[in-house]
Parts: C-alpha cells; sequence; structure tokens
C-alpha cells in the first residue's frame, strides 16, 4: 500500500516526509483493517513532524505513518469482533485506544487514560491507503455526511464539542474564540448552538472570513486593536476558549473574561500570572471519550455543525503542512485517498 512516512523530524520544507510502498496491516484479535477514504491533516501532525514533541516520547518510534483523523471502510475484521461488518464506514479518533479499566475509562473521560495509544503518534495513522484500527474505537458514520467533511469531525469535531461542554455556556451569555483555525472554526459552530453570543478572535484574514461565513456575531482582528479593551468594551466575556498556541493570546483570553468566569485552553502555553481574587476557572480540554464522539455524529448528521474544508491528494501532504505552518488553510485540509 502508499504511505506517507515520516523518517526523521525536522523542518516539513525539509523534506522529512516521503510516499513509499509498505506492507498492509493485519487486523489481530480485536482490531479491524480500514480502507482509508480521507484523512484531515492537523497542526499536531506538524508539531510531530518538526520534533516539536520529542521530550514527551512524540513520536513514539521512527519511521511513522502519521494521521488522526480517519475515514474508510472495512477492509478486514480481526477475531473477536463480531458488531462491525466487511465494507461498513467508520471513523476513527486521536484516541486509537485506551485500557478500559483504569478509574478514567470507567468514569467516561478515557481521554484522560495515561495507557492510551494515539492513532498516528504512538501507532501508524491514517497518511495512508490502509491503516490498522482498534474496533471498540471505530464509530459507524451517518449516512448524511460525506466521507471528506466527515473526516474533521474525528479530531476538530471532538475536540471542540469537548472544549464547549467544559465553557459550560447558556443562552443570553457571551463567548470569546481565540483562534479560528481547524479547531476554532468548529468551536464557533459548537459554541453557537448553546444559544450563547460568539466572538471570534484572530489575526488572519483568512480565519477572520470562514468566523464571518459561521455567523460569529462579532470578529475582532488582534493584528488591528487591542483585544483585551475592545471585549471589556462591551462588558467583556462570561467564557473563552483558547486554540490559538500563544502565552500572549491566553493571557489576552484570561483578561478578557468577566471574574467568575471560565477559560478553557486546547493548547499548550504558559498561563502567567494569575489573579486569585477574580474566581476565574481556567480548564484544559483535549479530544474525548467515545460517548461525546456519537453525539458529534449526531449533529454534523443533523445539518447542525460542518467543517469548512480544503482537499487534497495523498501524495500533496507535504506541501499541506507548509501551507498549514504559514496559515494558508482556511480551516481544515482534508487528504482524500
Amino acid at each position: 500500500m502508499r504511505a506517507v512516512i515520516l523518517d526523521h523530524t525536522g523542518p516539513v520544507e525539509g523534506s522529512v516526509l516521503r510516499v513509499e510502498e509498505i506492507d498492509k496491516p493485519i487486523a489481530g484479535p480485536g482490531e479491524v483493517v480500514v480502507k482509508v477514504l480521507t484523512c484531515g491533516v492537523c497542526r499536531s501532525n506538524l508539531h510531530m513532524i518538526e520534533g516539536d514533541w520529542i521530550e514527551a516520547g512524540v513520536p513514539a518510534f521512527l519511521p511513522i505513518v502519521p494521521g488522526h483523523e480517519v475515514v474508510g471502510v472495512i477492509d478486514s475484521i480481526g477475531p473477536g469482533v463480531d458488531w462491525l461488518h466487511l465494507g461498513q464506514r467508520v471513523g476513527i479518533q486521536p484516541l486509537w485506544s485506551t485500557c478500559g479499566h483504569c478509574e478514567y475509562c470507567l468514569s467516561g473521560e478515557e481521554q484522560r487514560c495515561q495507557d492510551k495509544d494515539i492513532t498516528g503518534e504512538t501507532v501508524n495513522g491514517g497518511y495512508a491507503e490502509y491503516m490498522l484500527a482498534r474496533a471498540l474505537h471505530c464509530y459507524p458514520i451517518p449516512d448524511e455526511i460525506g466521507d471528506v467533511e466527515a473526516a474533521p469531525l474525528f479530531c476538530p469535531g471532538i475536540t471542540a464539542h469537548s472544549a464547549v461542554f467544559r465553557a459550560s455556556l447558556a443562552p443570553g451569555q457571551r463567548v470569546a474564540v481565540f483562534g479560528i483555525g481547524g479547531v476554532g472554526h468548529m468551536v464557533l459552530e459548537f459554541a453557537a448552538l448553546t444559544g450563547a453570543e460568539v466572538i471570534a478572535v484572530t489575526r488572519s484574514d483568512i480565519h477572520g472570513s470562514v468566523a464571518n461565513v459561521l455567523g460569529a456575531s462579532q470578529v475582532i482582528n488582534a493584528a488591528e486593536v487591542d483585544v483585551v479593551d475592545a471585549i471589556k468594551t462591551m462588558g467583556g466575556v462570561d467564557a473563552s476558549i483558547v486554540f490559538a498556541p500563544s502565552d500572549e493570546v491566553v493571557r489576552q483570553a484570561i483578561d478578557a473574561t468577566k471574574p467568575g468566569g471560565t477559560v478553557v485552553v486546547g493548547v499548550q502555553v504558559d498561563l502567567g500570572r494569575f489573579i486569585f481574587a477574580d474566581e476565574k476557572r481556567i480548564v484544559g480540554s483535549v479530544i474525548g471519550p467515545r460517548h461525546r464522539m456519537n453525539d458529534v455524529l449526531k449533529l454534523a448528521a443533523q445539518g447542525r455543525v460542518k467543517p469548512v474544508c480544503d482537499v487534497f491528494a495523498l501524495e500533496e501532504a507535504p506541501e499541506v503542512l507548509d501551507k498549514l505552518k504559514h496559515g494558508e488553510i482556511r480551516a481544515r485540509a482534508v487528504l482524500k485517498i
């Protein structure tokens, strides 16, 4: 099969990725082999490829196949799997597998499992014609959702949905979304479903235009105005959700949020000075568990959320990642295999 291979980490412009023929995987007990139809391209892929997470043990091995938001059809089934069938269309998210017996797995917060595997980081991912998947972590996809639009639901979709859930929004409240990229544009959509007023904050004209299309009540260009002053002029926000990987931006979000409000952070940042007397709540958020993934698919099938996608071929993965690095992707790039 054809696959995009990462041999060694380094700048994505430096030809660290190659497309070559490798052996097709074989399904073992509890596993399936999926023929990949589409795979989203995530900034996390870029971080791994460029070596930003080596100290954290990512990638777990080299060479590796990146990609963790995958749509495909089941090509073969291993022993012990009787609830999926050949030819069935399924999706795979970053949470490739979990232990199933720790306190987090048993309480429905399995994304916190300390013995998990991450698709495309600790196991081979979806930048390929076929990939191996754990059957318990495959999600049947409703017919109403197309292959291209389905792929981003398995990372930006579940990540955005979980972040909005943790913000505890309600009708009549106001929320600011910082960073309108692959995840942030879906945060706008899920936040709007709560009935809250949604403000988009971005430095990018491309992302600002996406936010306007998705119905943000206001788009603040952080390159042109003082974000905190602009939001405080409105009376502040009840919650902020941050998907811009910037220490400065997360501090803006904290300052713009009203006392007693919630700041949800989905990126690695240094929070800096924190004024405890304002009783603001800072919450981390990462992907989400299986039950929430199914909620995302239901909402998408109903047409209530839809990712904004640009489509590319598998062989274009290096060029797509370069575009992502330089802010040239509208929202989410998807590889069509």
